[in-house]
């Protein structure tokens, strides 16, 4: 642990067993997993204060749970597919959820904030995995995702640099194939009462320097005026979708 390493692929590009084999380095803030740590903090930063007690935040594509040190006021529930990663989620207080992210098991509206950080780029129906994040979304609550822009910008930082690199993704974590194309997320999104607004962003290189350097184990994300590789997006759902309790 805490290696800036790369290793070679030894499975196909985005096979989810792959987080399997690198359980170990997801809350080392020097491993494989580092960006995500990075992300998640800028994730957070977007989340609005709990309007209400007992606020829920779903966490689409929880992974270990990176987000939940930087949360508070929600119950925060954690959607995976991953054991391992579901594990070490609810050793941090998360509320752990087994599911696929295009068909969640939890009930429409249960959720004041729905998060899908860096898990768009991984699935392969992105209009499903839209519909359901949504779906899950109290009328006035808020979506905030981050993914890869499918541009050949976007493939060649993400895969062909970013792979070879300190603080990069593990090799073959992605499919560049899946990236997202940002229209199709906009329109998708407000097709469910829910209004994108987008920015680019990417590691600060001072930053980015002395992490790997060792003097320090975060990185801030800074915006940049281009969205053609790392982007936020965040929206309020107004319309669409049915409204039911609210209750998981």
């Amino acid at each position: 642990m805490g290696t800036h390493v790369r290793t070679t692929p030894a499975r196909a590009r985005n096979d989810p067993g792959q987080y399997d084999d690198l359980a170990q380095y997801w809350w080392d803030p020097y491993g494989m997993f580092a960006m995500l740590h990075w992300l998640a903090v800028a994730r957070a930063a977007l989340v609005p204060p709990p309007s209400r007690e007992g606020a829920v935040l779903v966490d689409l594509g929880c992974g270990a749970g990176l987000m939940a040190p930087h949360l508070r006021g929600y119950r925060h529930v954690g959607v995976d597919y991953t054991h391992s990663a579901l594990r070490q989620a609810a050793e941090h207080g998360v509320t752990a959820v087994r599911g696929d992210i295009c068909r969640v098991p939890l009930a429409s509206g249960c959720a004041d904030v729905v998060t899908a950080g860096e898990i768009l780029e991984h699935v392969t129906d992105l209009d499903a995995a839209v519909a359901e994040a949504c779906r899950l979304l109290r009328p006035g609550g808020t979506l905030v995702v981050d993914t890869i822009a499918a541009t050949a910008l976007g493939r060649f930082v993400a895969v062909t640099l970013a792979e070879k690199v300190p603080g990069g993704p593990p090799p073959g974590i992605h499919d560049p194939a899946l990236f997202v194309d940002r229209d199709r997320l906009r329109r998708e999104c407000a097709r469910h009462g829910v209004t994108l607004t987008l920015r680019g962003i990417r590691p600060s290189v001072r930053d980015l320097t002395r992490w790997v350097r060792r003097r320090s184990d975060q990185v801030r994300m800074v915006s940049v005026p281009t969205t053609a590789v790392l982007f936020q997006g965040v929206g309020r759902r107004t319309t669409g979708g049915s409204t039911v309790d609210g209750g998981l």
